[in-house]
């Protein structure tokens, strides 16, 4: 089947990708996530491809990188989960948030894809939760340390904790909590209600 396909990009739609590779344009279907991170009209992009053979067509999915590719391949596996479900994922989160999401048990986070209830979520992480780890190499390690605050930058203190208690409460996933809180600087000095009023700037 098809790897990848590099050409030009002729057309972008919600979530189709026309590329033009070699006069022939192919139309693999992405995520909304995919879409905003192409390069323009007009420009090369190359995409890892997942091929789906029915009885009236064939269809392409594609990705930026083989780690998105990797990821969409362990979600269709999922009983009741089709490409549609998982490219709906894939449109909220990226790979690494997905794969944290689903190690740490966040159906929360998973079911804000369009399409995707609770139910499906946490299908998708039990049948996931021991097919993924923090080990693969496709990780981004950097990424995965910071989600899991294994880095000086996202340690654990009291003040984050209850932070995160805060923003999980207030309705918010864990996964998506820890990336907003993560990623503000000087954490470790501030107190909590400081952490969560910046941490719900970057949720907005």
């Amino acid at each position: 089947m098809i790897g990848f396909v590099r050409g030009i990009v002729e057309y972008l739609s919600e979530d189709v990708a026309v590329l033009d590779v070699g006069g022939v344009g192919y139309n693999v279907h992405v995520s909304s996530n995919t879409i905003s991170r192409l390069p323009k009209i007009g420009e090369e992009a190359k995409l890892y491809t997942y091929t789906s053979v029915r009885e009236d067509a064939i269809w392409l999915y594609g990705f930026l990188t083989r780690k998105d590719l990797e990821i969409f391949k362990k979600c269709i596996t999922v009983s009741g989960m089709g490409p549609k479900g998982a490219l709906s994922i894939l449109s909220v989160m990226d790979a690494d948030a997905l794969r944290y999401a689903i190690s740490s048990g966040d159906k929360k986070a998973i079911s804000k894809a369009p399409g995707v209830g609770p139910k499906m979520a946490e299908r998708l992480i039990l049948e996931l939760k021991d097919k993924v780890d923090w080990d693969d190499d496709l990780i981004d390690r950097e990424i995965a340390a910071g989600y899991a605050g294994e880095n000086p930058f996202a340690a654990d203190t009291p003040q984050k904790k209850e932070a995160l208690e805060a923003l999980v409460a207030l309705g918010y996933g864990q996964t998506e909590s820890l990336k907003a809180l993560n990623s503000i600087p000087g954490l470790e000095e501030m107190d909590s209600g400081a952490i969560l009023k910046a941490a719900l700037k970057k949720m907005f």
